[in-house]
């Protein structure tokens, strides 16, 4: 058992992990900038130690720094959480050269799902339903449009090496395949470094679903069940929940058990994430998040379990403390993400809490870092609190959702909670008859700046 480990991240995921680690009487080391000294994970942790100034680059992206912090303290293993450092297979190899555990999968599986193309090449192999396109890169404008020509319109042109939405542009037709695959390309080499695009189809009106999958790094996998994430804006996920209310049990079963077979074959170890696009009646696959997801609480929730605690049980070389036939859904959980941004325009709006109240009782669940008094910096992402609830069924969640928000209190900041009121009012909601489109478009109407 590990006495001690770091946890290379700040904010309620940092909090999250020390509370797994408390659980298991291992002690915790939390790392910090110089702005957030005063975090509320800084608080909790058993230790801490300050890695830089502010910007990310220079304190929870400085790798030397995190190591040294290691030397330090003692500690014995790391956590990323997710963002920052969780998915730069760099960073795990450097880890294991300094004889520390990284939790998380191997530096391997992370460089294979970390390429788009290569990623989707892998689950092609394995059997993981893929969306038609490109087999790999897309050289130029005249190689995209004989490939567009063969699998028809509309097309997504994507950043192999993209995420966040970045290097994303659609082209409905031949008219409009240039600007979007030179935009794509233009957008891809500013923010990753690497221009390669490759070109899928695009699917007009379909679903968002993710399948958590957890292996033990020997060849034992198993599938905990969708999540349906299909309310996002510019591609960034708002609203998640679990079980999917589209996806039939029949589906689930189909859908869980080849990629828990996928991930088995391959000894991946840990948490992680396989993501695809669902529509009439079919998956295919985006990409592999190999890493512990925001939203995983709503996973947790539904079959009572601990993602982080069994992440470290597994890093310590443990066997998984549940098998796929323990794994029964219980009810329904729904997750919202809480950002401090204003409306309409959803622009960051950091600064001092002046108020802060979390809501309670039977099925709720509050993951956040504030407290009375915390400013919140305007150097990190806007994401301040995870608001999640369980019930017994789809509606009496909806019904705790909205009385949870109705206990909620966060003054003295902007937050993106009157969008959760207002789309609780919506008969889509409350029907789940949405695709990842809806919400963009309900914007349009009705939060108009």
């Amino acid at each position: 058992m590990f006495d001690k480990i770091l946890v290379a991240n700040r904010g309620e995921i940092a909090l999250r992990v020390i509370r797994a680690a408390r659980e298991m009487g291992i002690q915790s080391v939390a790392v910090h900038s110089t702005a957030d000294a005063d975090a509320m994970h800084v608080r909790m942790a058993d230790e801490s130690v300050c890695i830089g100034p502010p910007p990310g680059s220079d304190s929870y992206l400085s790798i030397p720094s995190i190591i040294a912090a290691c030397e330090v303290t003692g500690a014995q293993a790391i956590h990323p959480g997710y963002g920052f450092l969780s998915e730069n297979a760099n960073f795990v190899q450097i880890v294991e050269d300094h004889d520390l555990t990284f939790i998380g999968p191997t530096a391997e599986h992370i460089r294979i799902m970390g390429d788009k193309i290569t990623a989707k090449d892998t689950m092609k192999d394995l059997g993981v339903p893929c969306v038609p396109g490109s087999e790999g890169g897309v050289p130029n404008v005249d190689a995209a449009k004989k490939l567009c020509a063969e699998i028809g319109y509309p097309v997504i042109v994507k950043a192999t090496a993209g995420g966040g939405g970045r290097g994303m542009k659609v082209a409905r037709d031949a008219a409009g395949l240039e600007q979007a695959f030179l935009t794509a390309r233009s957008e891809a080499k500013a923010a990753f470094g690497n221009d390669e695009v490759y070109i899928e189809k695009y699917l007009t009106t379909p679903r968002h679903i993710e399948i958590q999958v957890f292996g033990d790094g020997k060849g034992r996998a198993v599938h905990l069940g969708e999540r349906d994430c299909s309310l996002q804006r510019r591609h960034q996920k708002v609203f998640e929940e679990a079980p999917g209310p589209a996806i039939s049990a029949e589906e689930r079963d189909r859908i869980g058990k080849i990629c828990a077979d996928a991930v088995a074959r391959i000894n991946y170890a840990g948490a992680g994430t396989i993501e695809f696009l669902y529509e009439n009646g079919e998956f295919y696959f985006i990409e592999m998040n190999t890493r512990l997801q925001v939203e995983h609480p709503v996973t947790e929730a539904i079959f009572d379990v601990d993602l982080v605690q069994e992440q470290i049980r597994v890093a310590e070389g443990y066997p998984m403390s549940f098998t796929q036939e323990d794994l029964q859904i219980n009810g329904h959980a729904i997750e919202v993400r809480i950002n401090a941004e204003k409306l309409p325009e959803f622009s960051p709006r950091p600064g001092k809490i002046t108020q802060f109240h979390a809501p309670g009782g039977l099925g709720v669940r509050m993951d956040s870092a504030l407290y009375d008094g915390y400013t919140i910096p305007p150097y990190y992402d806007s994401l301040i609190a995870k608001l999640i609830v369980h019930g017994r069924d789809r509606q009496s969640a909806l019904a705790r959702l909205n009385r949870a928000l109705g206990e909620l209190i966060v003054d003295g900041v902007d937050t993106t909670v009157p969008l959760f009121h207002a789309l609780l009012q919506e008969e889509d909601i409350h029907t789940g008859a949405y695709n990842i489109h809806w919400l963009e478009k309900w914007l349009e109407t009705n939060l108009r700046g």
